[in-house]
């Protein structure tokens, strides 16, 4: 890869991964058009650390808290807890179709771009659907609701759903508030990606080449600048706007995707 693509590529990791609008669903098309390749797609996988570290550096405190308080508070104890049961459904369900995952749906942009328009759509009726929200703080969604918001976020496997579209759509069906919703997918985010990058690693790192682990690492870079910069503002933006604005980017861009598939036919780097 040249470098302009690898921070290009970064710069679209760091900027949708915590957006409703599937991260890896815009890394697959944009490497597709551009005849990008990387060693078995490791590179997407695990440029997402540094969406990781993103959301540590914006919740430093807030996780600092959480730490101190955990020996001692039923509250952040349950909350916890909550969390890492949420994780459990994408650590089985990933880790038993890790192959059909990278070697079907991630070759497959057809897929991708009609899951992106799906979801588009699926978010902008949720969106306009009046709620009466029940859960207003993250740290007291009962342990019942995590488990079901962490199974919705299974769907993400599907390149183009979104994880994080997907968890904020089961949070806010679930009850949850807009904010609760988006910042409880941000809790969510962090062992499932710590998971995915660690599982990936571990099945690709003999494959790796020197060059990759430079790709990797200034992908990684990018990546932490652009998260950082959207998981300062997200919460506010949704509280006050909703998720309209990401629905119709996602049907746009399926829309497009599609289209220029129509055109170009599934060749690699047509549109490079």
């Amino acid at each position: 890869m040249q470098t302009w693509q690898i921070i290009f590529l970064g710069l679209l990791e760091g900027a949708t991964e915590f957006l409703p609008v599937s991260s890896t669903g815009h890394l697959l098309l944009a490497e597709h058009f551009l005849g990008i390749k990387s060693t078995n797609d490791t590179f997407e996988v695990l440029i997402q650390l540094g969406a990781i570290l993103a959301i540590v550096t914006v919740y430093f405190a807030k996780l600092l808290r959480i730490l101190i308080d955990l020996p001692r508070d039923a509250r952040t104890q349950r909350f916890v807890l909550a969390v890492l049961i949420a994780f459990l459904p994408a650590a089985v369900i990933g880790a038993g179709l890790h192959s059909f995952i990278k070697a079907v749906l991630f070759k497959t942009p057809t897929v991708i771009c009609i899951a992106l328009v799906i979801g588009g759509v699926i978010l902008l009726i949720v969106d306009r659907i009046k709620f009466t929200p029940k859960h207003h703080d993250v740290m007291d969604l009962p342990i019942k609701t995590a488990l079901l918001i962490g199974l919705c976020q299974c769907v993400a496997m599907i390149p183009g759903v979104s994880r994080s579209g997907s968890s904020i759509v089961g949070a806010m069906l679930l009850g949850a508030d807009k904010r609760t919703a988006a910042e409880f997918s941000f809790f969510l985010a962090m062992p499932t990606m710590a998971g995915a990058f660690a599982y990936d690693l571990y099945k690709n790192y003999a494959k790796l080449q020197p060059a990759d682990v430079w790709n990797i690492g200034l992908g990684f870079a990018v990546a932490f600048v652009a998260g950082v910069i959207v998981v300062r503002y997200l919460l506010d933006y949704v509280s006050r706007n909703g998720f309209a604005l990401f629905a119709w980017w996602r049907i746009l861009v399926g829309g497009a995707g599609l289209g220029a598939l129509a055109v170009f036919g599934s060749v690699p780097g047509v549109a490079g």
